[in-house]
């Protein structure tokens, strides 16, 4: 800092002393040398010390950028005033205004350059410069895909002694075709990707568009796909905002990337206040949705986050990664069964929560076609425990975590969901808990879905096994069904059902295919096997049952689905029969009775691999949303004090 004060003050004596003989003729400055000997020891003085209390020294200067020129030159100028001031005070001598004028000018000059010379030291481009041509040995040879900041970023980074050199961009905006990304040229389109890769020997291509749609990095991967070189892509913009990745970290495209729909990014800082301070529970913490709720949960400043899970290794882990990301927040892990009363009332008890977070469920409709008895004891006697807790310990909000599988169910996993929502919904007329349900399809990349499995089974060159070619789910990132989540919560006035628009149903084969290309298979290396539809699941799912009506909220993609005006006269009693056949592990019984309870339960034993898509009549108590949904747009917020969705 004390170096770079003294060049800074030979550099100002150096401008002072060239302003003078610029402002005076030869004749001129003869006459006025004694104004010299007293005015650049002055001009040093009163501009070092401006710049030392403005901070200039403080900065990196290996970053000098148009934000630090504005800087300089706002201190340059006000140093010139501060020098006019002490001269006019002083009232010896005289000069012309005009030399303050020159002197201000080159001294901001000299100062700048200086600054300058410093960043282009340090990034190697003034010895790039002299030889001529620029050319970096020894680097690997990049194609960027953009030409926006983000690409900007991505070659000013490499541009910093990395082991890349950026050969040039492609961008599909005509305007900025051969123009210049600092000394990168824009080269092409996208569409120009593969015969750019081979005319200038590129090596690996980086996508450099965070904000790019999953059908814009499709066609993007296509053409890398194409050229037959490793492509690496940024983060996504949603990463780089939640602090989770920078711009500057690359890694692989993943499925989620090109899922055939557009994220839907909720602001939760500022419409989840109520949590701030706030005692929350997560049931099923150490799973998929349960993780991913105490993430987002945690950034919003709760008072306490108690992680329940039965499962002790999952628990460890998520307690790990919340005490090192958010250290600020408190955290408690608690290994139990929702099942167990007295365990959750006494974790009720104790730590008092304002809102629970229900993700605890089994999940897995194949495995629970088989173990009914255990789909009942956690689905439904898990929910009416809890239930039964929250109300007695004063829980405000209750957010159910619910599944597609829950309309017009087939399986006894869906069953048992749907039993837990007519359960809640019950309740929620005659108590001072919001009991409020979030339902949505399947989430990539949770354990034990379809994503991992295929990922091993590419892994290992084994065939990637699918159910049948006509298979559709609705597909939603992890964050993103978090999101909803945590937003229901906090929108719910009690009973409402929420629903994202999840957009239009994805083939489970193409979601496979599209991970073997991303493995940088073609058809002919990946065998796809069919292996027929098991006992429990459809061919298509639907996230509204016949019925129920779907009515718009203020957040864009959220909605709520009107329940059916469905009976639950003698549910409770029901629901103690169901629970007591499934304790007796009367497996027949258990499907008989829920048979019972739900009536738009139809199980679904098989289809055959060769069977024709079922016709809609044959589902009729599917209401499929695939687009944007049918939408009740007359219904208006009861009061401006309560949730501004709309309800029935």
């Amino acid at each position: 800092m004390y170096a770079l004060c003294a060049i800074s003050g030979i550099l100002v004596a150096a401008a002072t002393t060239a302003a003078f003989w610029v402002r005076f003729s030869p004749s001129e400055a003869a006459t006025n040398l004694v104004l010299l000997w007293w005015l650049v020891p002055l001009s040093v003085t009163v501009r070092i010390t401006t710049f030392w209390f403005l901070g200039l020294y403080k900065g990196v200067w290996y970053y000098f950028g148009v934000r630090e020129a504005l800087q300089l030159a706002i201190a340059s100028v006000l140093s010139s005033v501060l020098l006019a001031a002490v001269t006019l005070l002083a009232g010896q001598h005289f000069f012309p205004e005009t030399l303050l004028a020159v002197d201000w000018l080159l001294v901001t000059v000299v100062m700048g350059v200086e600054r300058l010379s410093i960043r282009l030291i340090r990034e190697g481009e003034i010895g790039s410069l002299r030889n001529g041509n620029g050319h970096r040995n020894n680097k690997k040879r990049v194609l960027i895909v953009g030409a926006g900041d983000a690409a900007e970023s991505i070659v000013r980074e490499m541009d910093k002694g990395t082991s890349f050199q950026a050969v040039g961009c492609v961008d599909d905006d005509a305007r900025k075709l051969g123009r210049m990304v600092h000394q990168t040229p824009v080269l092409g389109a996208i569409d120009d990707i593969p015969g750019i890769v081979r005319r200038y020997n590129i090596e690996e291509i980086v996508i450099a568009i965070p904000s790019a749609s999953a059908s814009a990095m499709q066609r993007i991967v296509r053409q890398c796909q194409s050229s037959k070189v490793r492509f690496r892509t940024l983060p996504s913009l949603k990463e780089i905002i939640d602090g989770n990745a920078s711009i500057s970290h690359l890694r692989e495209v993943i499925i989620e990337d090109l899922l055939g729909r557009e994220e839907n990014h909720l602001d939760l800082g500022h419409t989840c206040l109520y949590l701030e301070g706030e005692s929350v529970l997560v049931t099923g913490a150490g799973g998929s949705i349960g993780s991913e709720l105490c993430r987002q949960i945690a950034p919003l400043k709760p008072g306490l986050i108690i992680l329940f899970d039965w499962a002790e290794n999952s628990i460890y882990e998520i307690d790990l990664e919340m005490r090192r990301r958010f250290p600020a927040v408190r955290v408690e892990a608690v290994i139990g069964s929702i099942r167990d009363a007295a365990k959750v009332n006494q974790v009720m008890e104790h730590y008092r929560p304002g809102t629970v977070f229900h993700a605890a469920a089994h999940k897995h409709v194949p495995l629970m076609e088989v173990n009914p008895d255990e789909a009942v004891l956690n689905n439904a006697l898990g929910t009416r425990v809890l239930a039964d807790a929250a109300e007695k310990y004063g829980v405000q909000r209750f957010v159910f975590v619910s599944t597609d599988k829950a309309v017009s169910p087939s399986s006894v996993m869906g069953a048992t969901k749907r039993l837990g929502e007519m359960m809640l919904q019950e309740r929620n007329s005659s108590n001072k808990t919001r009991f409020m349900i979030v339902r949505f399809g399947n989430v990539l990349g949770s354990n034990g879905s379809v994503v991992p499995l295929f990922k091993k089974q590419i892994a290992e060159g084994r065939p990637i096994t699918v159910t049948h070619p006509q298979m559709t789910r609705y597909f939603m990132t992890i964050s993103e069904a978090a999101q909803l989540i945590v937003r229901a919560s906090a929108m719910g006035m009690g009973g409402e059902v929420f629903i994202l628009d999840m957009g239009k149903p994805v083939r489970v084969v193409d979601l496979a295919r599209e991970m073997a290309r991303l493995s940088g298979l073609n058809e002919r290396d990946v065998e796809i096997r069919y292996i027929g539809v098991r006992p429990g699941e459809k061919l298509h799912e639907g996230l509204l049952a016949a019925g129920e009506e779907l009515v718009s909220t203020y957040e864009k993609k959220i909605f709520i689905a009107r329940p059916l005006e469905a009976s639950t006269n003698g549910l409770a009693k029901g629901l103690d029969g169901l629970i007591e056949l499934a304790v007796k592990r009367d497996k027949v019984g258990v499907k008989s009775k829920l048979r019972e309870l739900v009536p738009s339960y139809q199980p679904q034993e098989s289809y055959e691999v060769g069977e024709a898509i079922l016709p809609s009549s044959a589902h009729s108590a599917d209401a499929k949303m695939t687009g944007s949904p049918k939408v009740d747009e007359r219904r208006k917020p009861a009061t401006s004090n309560r949730s501004e969705f709309t309800v029935g």
